[in-house]
């Protein structure tokens, strides 16, 4: 995983805006309409083809695929692993409940047609869960290696995204395995197909764990902090289990309280998650230091640091405003996180979370995702004259 040697290198999360046709196509297909597959797989390929270039375009120096072949960052299994079937819908999260107004807002914002929904019409896990297609993988790695060779020097690494058993258990509901454990299991021999492929195609593989953080407020708004952070030590050994034979320098872990625009006021704090967190086998962790609810938590490592060869993506860049952070609002957050880690070789610039996690749910328009990038490459570079001073 690169080092951020002589300047700030600039990143995100993974999930960037896709193309009208594209997300028509994957809500057509949501919807029960019959779908060209053929139709779909050439427009998603020609995302790759053009999301490529736009990020190098606006600096990102460790870029993806957009996750354009994918209409969610999860959902996209649904396809790709056997046992499931029905559906059911998630549980309301504790910050929209406390506030009646805000809920009526947020139950029409999120109900609202034209975007797949990470929260309702799910799948349940009713049989024994595996990964049945793995030249689907293989095709999305070849697929962005192809394009990366037609923009040689675009990044200056590459990265692909892959869900955690954690938050496929938590988004998919056991109907089967009579127990967590054993369901966490399942879910990460299966997941491994895809982080192997993933590795083994030269990519740093992101692990986009919400749930390690998200689930508080959802699955366990209920019970004591203990019982969550329980639930967090057994994702992350589900994790260390799927990751076992990778090398975890190639491998970075994606934490978030969910990429929403609400109160956020009964999420987890980090420091009482933390110490669960820093038993992944990972080469590096990428955490939101810009919203508004956790900007502060960066001073976290100043007692409980990172290992040596780890790295931090701290998110300075906010996915749910279409304020365009000024690069001096920019260069000053990474420089408090770099001082914080006490080696800015060690930190990476990146955004909270992304852009369109499920086609159709990002709230910053298109032309402004790509200001804020910029303006995330401009700040990292006023960040670099100070912090890399001969």
């Amino acid at each position: 995983m690169r080092r951020s040697i002589e300047r700030i290198l600039t990143t995100h999360t993974g999930s960037l805006p896709r193309p009208e046709q594209l997300k028509r196509l994957f809500l057509a297909r949501a919807g029960g309409e019959a779908v060209d597959p053929r139709e779909l797989a050439a427009a998603g390929l020609a995302a790759v083809r053009a999301i490529v270039p736009k990020q190098a375009q606006a600096g990102v120096d460790v870029g993806n695929d957009g996750e354009q072949q994918r209409e969610s960052f999860f959902l996209y299994l649904r396809d790709r692993l056997t046992g499931l079937g029905g559906s059911w819908q998630r549980p309301a999260r504790a910050d929209v409940e406390r506030y009646p107004e805000f809920k009526q807002r947020w139950l029409e914002q999120t109900s609202a047609k034209g975007r797949i929904s990470p929260n309702e019409g799910l799948p349940m896990a009713l049989g024994e869960v595996r990964y049945t297609n793995p030249g689907a993988i293989e095709r999305e790695c070849r697929d962005f290696a192809q394009v990366l060779a037609a923009h040689p020097g675009a990044f200056a690494e590459a990265f692909m995204n892959a869900p955690s058993p954690g938050i496929v258990a938590a988004a998919i509901k056991n109907q089967h395995y009579e127990s967590e454990e054993r369901y966490l299991r399942a879910l990460a021999d299966a997941l491994r197909v895809e982080y192997q492929a993933i590795v083994g195609a030269g990519f740093v593989l992101q692990i986009d764990a919400p749930d390690l953080a998200l689930e508080r407020h959802i699955s366990y708004k209920d019970e004591p902090v203990a019982s969550f952070v329980g639930f967090v030590e057994r994702v992350v050994e589900s994790i260390n289990h799927a990751v076992r034979e990778l090398p975890r320098e190639r491998i970075r872990l994606h934490v978030c309280w969910g990429n929403s625009e609400s109160p956020h006021d009964s999420d987890v704090p980090l420091d009482d998650i933390l110490p669960a967190l820093q038993r992944a086998q990972v080469g590096g962790f990428v955490l939101p230091f810009a919203g508004p609810r956790h900007a502060h938590e960066f001073r976290c490592f100043e007692k409980r640091p990172l290992r040596e060869d780890q790295v931090l993506v701290a998110g300075v860049i906010d996915p749910l405003t279409n304020i365009v952070e000024h690069p001096e609002v920019v260069a000053d957050r990474i420089e408090r996180v770099a001082q914080v880690m006490g080696d800015p070789s060690r930190v990476l610039a990146g955004t909270d979370c992304g852009f369109d996690t499920s086609a159709g749910w990002g709230r910053v328009a298109g032309d402004v995702v790509w200001a804020k990038l910029r303006s995330l490459r401009d700040g990292a570079r006023l960040a670099s004259t100070k912090l890399f001073r001969a």
